[in-house]
């Protein structure tokens, strides 16, 4: 298969990661009407995908468990806080102090902010030109899909400040994959997270105790919406994110955080009768034109 084969799999790789994981926002407000709560959801999903994993790479030809080195091991107990404890902690919790329109343009902007920070260390990934453009036409078209018209933001310094940690969470983890990916598979850097995530979340449990009871957790809608996030959205949708970043590069593949917002609210039309407006109509179309120009540049350079 030709390179440009090769890429375009990963494209709609990245471009199916995106998909399946704006539409976790829907499935989580069903756990969240069944009185769960954004802790114990995490989780969870994390739990369910770190059994499925670990039960693949024991019979499979994964059986790798520990890092070459402490510093290799310190760098996955890192990612499973910026990719997993931190991160959906911060998300999940800002909501609760701001609204979510703040939330989701904070946090959606991290595609930004990670381009800014892989542009410090890593000179060769710097965008340039057409992408820039792209780039910007792509966090403008984020913006009026999660805005809708109504162009009025509410300040919450707590709220945003935890949006915001959330954002800087994603894109550190995004920059810390890169040299993860350099040395590792894409398996053991995923289990590694998810175990270290579950490991780190403990200690929230010491300050807020509790987890639902068993006739919760077992109503078929619970059972659903959990299997969805973690299998699907959780150990699917991480081990092809982690085999994207290292093809297509860390600034192109997270520029589809983009399509989270539209993907949420196609669900949200989809699954809970949401209305789609020409805003949505209009800032799916600008981020779509601004993923094409970010990457076309990547295309000439290649």
């Amino acid at each position: 298969m030709s390179y440009k084969g090769n890429r375009s799999i990963c494209h709609v790789a990245a471009f199916l990661t995106s998909v399946v994981w704006g539409a976790t926002f829907v499935f989580t407000k069903q756990l969240l009407l069944n009185g769960l709560s954004s802790a114990q959801i995490f989780t969870l999903r994390f739990l369910i995908a770190y059994v499925l994993l670990m039960v693949y790479s024991l019979l499979g030809k994964h059986h790798r468990w520990i890092a070459d080195s402490w510093r290799d091991e310190l760098l996955m107990l890192v990612l499973g806080v910026t990719g997993g404890s931190l991160y959906f902690l911060a998300e999940n919790e800002a909501m609760n102090f701001t609204t979510t329109t703040n939330t989701s343009l904070i946090v959606c902007s991290c595609p930004l902010v990670t381009s800014l920070l892989v542009a410090l260390f890593y000179r060769e990934q710097r965008p340039r030109g057409w992408q820039v453009v792209g780039m910007l036409m792509a966090v403008t078209g984020m913006a009026v899909v999660v805005l809708n018209g109504r162009f009025v933001l509410h300040l919450s310094p707590l709220g945003d400040t935890l949006a915001l940690v959330a954002c800087l969470c994603w894109a550190a983890y995004s920059l810390l994959m890169i040299p993860a990916n350099s040395r590792y598979d894409a398996v053991f850097i995923t289990r590694k997270l998810f175990f270290y995530g579950l490991l780190t979340i403990i200690p929230y449990y010491l300050l807020v105790p509790g987890f639902p009871p068993l006739e919760v957790l077992m109503r078929p809608q619970v059972v659903g919406n959990l299997l969805f996030l973690g299998f699907f959205a959780s150990m699917l949708c991480f081990l092809v994110w982690t085999w994207v970043l290292k093809r297509i590069g860390t600034v192109v593949a997270t520029n589809y955080v983009y399509l989270n917002p539209i993907s949420t609210i196609f669900f949200a039309w989809w699954l809970l009768s949401e209305q789609i407006t020409v805003w949505f109509l209009l800032g799916a179309t600008l981020i779509v034109i601004g993923m094409y120009l970010a990457d076309k540049n990547t295309y000439t350079r290649a």
